[in-house]
């Protein structure tokens, strides 16, 4: 299985070599908590966290 990596610019965690979310390739495996994010629009926390596109996010990113 492959490791989850978080991308430094958006937070969004994947499995690829670039983040699907925002198209970056700086991503990092040192990362710590999940947030997912079900329905954007609706979510306090999605809005807090600056969050627009559902999915699987780190709260810390190193």
């Amino acid at each position: 299985m492959a490791r989850e990596m978080a991308c430094r610019k958006c937070k969004y965690v994947t499995s690829g070599k670039v983040c699907p979310s925002c198209k970056s390739s700086d991503l990092t495996p040192d990362w710590n908590g999940i947030v997912l994010v079900v329905d954007p629009e609706n979510s306090r926390v999605a809005s807090t966290l600056g969050i627009t596109t559902k999915g699987k996010y780190a709260i810390k990113v190193t």
